[in-house]
């Protein structure tokens, strides 16, 4: 899990995961010393790689379904499958 760049203390999963809902993503603040953290461009890459791509490259190419609602629904599972792992791997910045 990531840490805070000042004080080494980890964010939890939860919050890291929460930067990511909606359209915007949202700063994480350590709750020990108060520091924003910033999703990197790196990281906002990882996080598309992770989610949408897999997403996107399943229903176009690989779906093995005729059925669209089938296709659609195993290409959200994947979608939300990606997304669990994003806050392991992205990296932030010191605002």
């Amino acid at each position: 899990m990531r840490k805070c760049q000042n004080c080494n203390m980890p964010f939890s999963w939860s919050k890291v995961y929460k930067a990511f809902l909606g359209w915007v993503y949202k700063p994480v603040t350590c709750d020990n010393c108060g520091a924003e953290h910033k999703l990197t461009f790196e990281g906002r890459l990882l996080f598309v790689s992770l989610t949408g791509l897999p997403m996107l490259l399943f229903v176009i190419f690989f779906s093995p379904f005729t059925n669209h609602l089938a296709t659609l629904g195993a290409g959200l599972a994947i979608l939300s499958i990606g997304s669990l792992f994003v806050p392991y791997f992205v990296k932030f910045k010191v605002a």
